[in-house]
């Protein structure tokens, strides 16, 4: 695969990336919330539920799903409901700090889990990246399935990267906010909110 193929792909990816989508909004959210590292610790959640999409693209399931109307479905309400648990806790929290001590391994190990199976549960990645790939992919340059993996681990490594520092810079701003007593109840609102919007989106998303 050509280098100006491979950095082509990674331009319009990282613009990709930056836009406003459920998962930058929740490493964003949860970053403001608990602090930097809770949205390192959201980033390697998702970034590792990449991982399955992106296996999903290159060997073809992803066009399973999007051939199965009932895969679909089932993994996208799945994902929905998962969202509306998020928020139906995120409005129940009580108001509280949102501060993770140090060596709270119990929450980073949650805040990733819910990364991976948020990310997982929306079938509109796995359809992106089987759509967004074979775009940049060229057949006479060799073996497809490992052209197409080759570019997803490219997406894979700027997403942790761009989403790294949205962490850093989230942090800086939600340590400066939770000096606010009253913020932590509105975060909660804020991100119950949130999880309501992307998850009724991605409910009534279609193919």
């Amino acid at each position: 695969m050509e280098l100006q193929t491979i950095l082509a792909f990674l331009g319009a990816a990282i613009v990709l990336t930056i836009m406003p989508g459920p998962d930058n909004v929740f490493t964003l959210t949860q970053s403001i919330a608990k602090g930097r590292n809770a949205g390192i610790f959201t980033t390697l959640g998702l970034c590792t539920g990449l991982l399955v999409h992106i296996f999903a693209a290159t060997f073809g399931l992803a066009a399973i799903i999007y051939q199965s109307s009932l895969a679909f479905a089932v993994i996208k309400y799945a994902g929905a409901a998962y969202l509306l648990f998020l928020a139906y806790k995120s409005f129940r929290a009580k108001d509280t700090s949102f501060e993770l001590k140090s060596g709270d391994t119990l929450n980073y190990k949650s805040l990733y889990k819910k990364g991976v199976i948020m990310n997982v549960l929306n079938p509109k990645i796995s359809l992106f990246f089987l759509a967004f790939l074979p775009q940049f992919v060229n057949q006479e340059s060799g073996n497809v399935s490992t052209q197409m993996l080759v570019l997803g681990v490219v997406f894979l490594m700027q997403t942790l990267v761009l989403f790294i520092l949205i962490s850093i810079f989230a942090g800086k701003v939600g340590s400066f906010l939770r000096r606010n007593p009253s913020f932590s109840k509105k975060i909660n609102y804020i991100q119950g909110s949130l999880f309501t919007l992307i998850g009724l989106k991605i409910a009534f998303t279609q193919k």
